[in-house]
């Protein structure tokens, strides 16, 4: 008489006999040594915290690491083009940083903080 497989055999899955009882193997991937930054931190945070279902099936599906360091990266990206291109529209250049210093960093500053909470309502409270 031949036995049904399960999902889990269907799919290549295999068990040890522990005893009495029939432990699925189970491999872990190869994980990146690529650290996560603030953003991914971030998003991580919110997902744990607001979503907590797509949370978990991110992290049981193997997705979550590569889902936040893509969120990181793409947030880095988009924090460094909006700081160019509102500074640029601001005229806050290299000119100004040479005769008014504390002015410059004043202004790059609130630059920042804007285009920091533009990244995070895009790419991280989404």
């Amino acid at each position: 008489m031949k036995t049904q497989k399960n999902f889990f055999e269907q799919n290549g899955g295999t068990y040890t006999c522990v005893g009495d009882v029939l432990l699925p193997k189970l491999v872990i991937g190869e994980v990146e040594k690529k650290s996560i930054g603030k953003y991914g931190r971030m998003r991580k945070r919110y997902l744990k915290e607001q979503h907590p279902i797509l949370y978990s099936e991110l992290l049981l599906s193997g997705k979550l690491y590569p889902h936040l360091l893509e969120v990181d990266e793409a947030c880095e990206e988009r924090m460094e083009l909006l700081t160019r291109q509102i500074a640029k529209q601001e005229d806050v250049t290299e000119a100004l940083k040479a005769t008014d210093q504390m002015e410059w960093v004043r202004r790059m500053n609130s630059i920042q903080n804007r285009a920091e909470e533009i990244v995070l309502h895009e790419l991280i409270y989404c």
